[in-house]
C-alpha cells in the first residue's frame, strides 16, 4: 500500500485524466502513422520526397502553432479551451483520410490534425505542470506520457487485427481511417472531466489580461541546444520505411512499432521518476546519445532480426527525452511564461523536424537510405555533448 501511495503522490486528477485523453488520441493516431506512408507510397504512387515533405510540413504546423497555441493561453489564463479545440480538430482529421485519392489531399487532412495538435500541446503540458507540484514534474509528465504511449502500442496493434480481417488492400486501409475516429471522439467525451487552473493573477494591464514575462536566458540556451538535434530528428516513417525495405511485412512492421511503444509506456513513468531523483538534464543528455547511437544502428543495419532491438532501444530515447525535456522547461520557466515557453520550444523544434524530415527524403532519394540516419546520429552526439558542457559550465541543477 505505502508504494501504491508513493507512486500516487504528486498526481492529480487533471493529469489523470489528460493521460486518458492522450491515450485514446494516440490510439487514433497511431492506428494511421504506420499505415500513412505506405499508404502513400504503395497506393497513391506518391515517392519519398513526398512522404518527406507531408511529415515536414505537418511537423512544422504542429510546432507553429504550439506557439501561438502557449501565447494565447498565457495571454488569457485559460488552457482548457485550447485543448478541447485542439483534439477536436484531430478527431474531425481521422474519417476525411479515407477520402484521399491523391497525396495533396493526405497533404491536407495531415495538416488538419498537426494544427489540432499544436492548438492543443502547449496549453495541455502546463496545465499538467500547473495540476502538479514542481518536485514530482518528471513524474507528472513520465506518468501522461506512459497514457500516451499505451494509445501508441494499441493504435498499431489494432490496425494490425484490422488488417488480419480485411487483408492488405486498398479498402482495407480507408476502412482503417474511419475506425480510427471512434477512439478520438471518445477523447473528447472525456475531457469534460479536465479542470481549467487559471494562473494567478499578480500583474494585470487594463484589459485585464496577466503581464508578459520574459523567458530566461537559460530557457533560450537550453532551446538553441536541442535544435541541433532537431534538425536530424526526422519523422518515424523514415523508420518504418527503413523497415520495410528490410524485407517486413506491413504486419510485421505493426508488431515491430508495437513492440517499440509499449516498452516506451511501461518505462515512462519510472523515467520520469528517476529523473526526478538524479537530474532531469542528466536523464536527457542520455537519452541523446541513446538516440545517436539506435540511428546509427539503423544507418548501418542489413539484419531484420537487429531492428527489433534497434526499436527497444529507441523506446527507452523516448521514455528519457520527450516527457523529461518537458520537465526541465518547467523547471526554466515561470507560471506566467511557462505555456509560450513550451510553444517557443516545441515550434522551434518542429520547425527544425521539418527541415530534418524533408532532407531525409532528399538524401534517401539522392544519396542512400543510410544517409539520413548518419546524419541524425552525428546531430544527436554534438546536441549531447554540448547540452553536457553548457549544464556543467552554467551549474544547471534541475
Amino acid at each position: 500500500m505505502s508504494i501504491y501511495r508513493k507512486f500516487k503522490e504528486g498526481l492529480s486528477k487533471n493529469v489523470l485524466f489528460l493521460g486518458i485523453v492522450s491515450g485514446l488520441t494516440d490510439i487514433s493516431s497511431e492506428m494511421l502513422y504506420p499505415v500513412i506512408p505506405v499508404f502513400l507510397t504503395a497506393i497513391l504512387k506518391a515517392n519519398m520526397e513526398v512522404v518527406g515533405l507531408i511529415e515536414g510540413i505537418a511537423e512544422a504546423t504542429a510546432s507553429i502553432f504550439k506557439i501561438w497555441g502557449g501565447y494565447l493561453s498565457d495571454k488569457y489564463r485559460k488552457r482548457k479551451p485550447f485543448v478541447v479545440c485542439g483534439y477536436s480538430l484531430s478527431a474531425i482529421s481521422k474519417p476525411l483520410m479515407a477520402l484521399a485519392s491523391s497525396w495533396y489531399f493526405v497533404l491536407f487532412v495531415r495538416f488538419m490534425d498537426r494544427l489540432g495538435k499544436g492548438i492543443r500541446t502547449s496549453p495541455r503540458d502546463a496545465l499538467i505542470a500547473a495540476s502538479s507540484d514542481n518536485k514530482h514534474w518528471g513524474k507528472a509528465f513520465g506518468f501522461h506520457r506512459a497514457f500516451d504511449t499505451l494509445g501508441a502500442a494499441i493504435g498499431p496493434l489494432a490496425a494490425l487485427l484490422l488488417f488480419h480481417f480485411l487483408g492488405e488492400s486498398e479498402s482495407s486501409y480507408r476502412y482503417i481511417f474511419l475506425i480510427a475516429f471512434i477512439p478520438a471522439v471518445l477523447s473528447i467525451f472525456i475531457l469534460r472531466y479536465v479542470k481549467d487552473i487559471t494562473l494567478a493573477e499578480n500583474v494585470k494591464t487594463q484589459n485585464n489580461v496577466s503581464k508578459k514575462v520574459p523567458l530566461s536566458k537559460e530557457f533560450k540556451i537550453f532551446t538553441v541546444l536541442y535544435f541541433i538535434f532537431s534538425i536530424g530528428n526526422s519523422s518515424d516513417a523514415f523508420l518504418i520505411l527503413k523497415t520495410k525495405s528490410l524485407g517486413f511485412s506491413m504486419t510485421e512492421v505493426m508488431l515491430v512499432y508495437f513492440t517499440y511503444n509499449i516498452i516506451y509506456a511501461i518505462i515512462s513513468t519510472p523515467a520520469g521518476m528517476i529523473a526526478d531523483r538524479i537530474g532531469k538534464i542528466k536523464t536527457f543528455i542520455i537519452g541523446l546519445f541513446i538516440f545517436s547511437a539506435v540511428y546509427f544502428g539503423f544507418g548501418i543495419n542489413h539484419s531484420r532480426s537487429v531492428v527489433w532491438l534497434l526499436f527497444a532501444l529507441y523506446a527507452f530515447y523516448a521514455a528519457l527525452n520527450e516527457g523529461i525535456y518537458k520537465a526541465v522547461i518547467s523547471h526554466l520557466t515561470t507560471d506566467e511564461n511557462r505555456g509560450a515557453a513550451m510553444g517557443v520550444f516545441q515550434g522551434i523544434s518542429g520547425i527544425a523536424v521539418f527541415v530534418a524530415s524533408f532532407l531525409a527524403g532528399i538524401l534517401w532519394n539522392r544519396v542512400s537510405d543510410t544517409a539520413p540516419f548518419i546524419f541524425g546520429s552525428a546531430t544527436a552526439f554534438i546536441s549531447a555533448v554540448l547540452i553536457f558542457v553548457w549544464s556543467k559550465w552554467k551549474r544547471i541543477e534541475v
